[in-house]
């Protein structure tokens, strides 16, 4: 028999170590001899290139009153359109072949960060739950807990262009909607990991989580 695939998808807030313990992951359930494909959201195709220029702020986008950064209206719409799109071009195909696909950021990403920049607020989740009905349910969801001024500080060492949502008071709201994830979504597996903790600390966590779930 053949082992049994697994959809993982890791989220939080910048700098809480989403993208680090993916690829410690990957590397983990490799050595156990499993077929691992680590990908990322937004993708690396065609949309997802797209949205990775506006997020750095190198795509302009002309608006009526001047401005140059494209609504958040039009960026949701943007990442669910690559989301169909990284399903059904990479991360489905994979699935079917018994593989585990480790994904960093996916929906709840949308979710969290559209809800704390958009003109609506928490008002918006129906419409992007809507947006994304026929995203595919991830067997596990790896949500990371840091506190932002942390997630701050780490982001300042790594030294990298900031791009537009990586603004502190932002994250403190971006972290306040990821908290209320679980309590909205009952249905879809969340597994809340102390980020705050040692590399070490958290990739234990981590393999517990996947363990409880007979994730091997």
């Amino acid at each position: 028999m053949s082992p049994k695939s697994a959809f993982i998808v890791f989220e939080g807030i910048d700098g809480s170590g989403t993208s680090t313990q993916a690829e410690r992951l990957a590397s983990r359930l490799r050595e156990k001899g499993r077929a691992v494909h680590l990908t990322r959201e937004p993708s690396d195709g065609p949309i997802g290139v797209l949205i990775r220029q506006a997020l750095r702020r190198r795509l302009v986008v002309p608006t009526a009153d001047g401005g140059r950064s494209p609504r958040m209206e039009t960026m949701a719409l943007l990442f669910a359109a690559d989301r169909m799109d990284h399903l059904e071009c990479e991360i489905e195909p994979r699935l079917e072949r018994g593989e585990i696909v480790l994904c960093d950021r996916y929906l709840y990403s949308s979710l969290a960060y559209q809800s704390a920049t958009g003109e609506d607020g928490e008002a918006s989740i129906p419409w992007l739950l809507e947006l994304n009905r026929y995203a595919r349910t991830p067997d596990l969801v790896l949500l990371f807990d840091v506190p932002p001024a942390e997630a701050g500080r780490r982001r300042a060492l790594r030294g990298s262009d900031e791009e537009i949502f990586e603004v502190d008071a932002l994250q403190e709201r971006i972290a306040r909607a990821y908290s209320a994830l679980p309590e909205r979504l009952r249905d879809i597996p969340f597994e809340r990991i102390d980020a705050s903790a040692t590399l070490e600390a958290v990739e234990v966590a981590i393999l517990a989580a996947l363990e409880a779930r007979g994730i091997r």
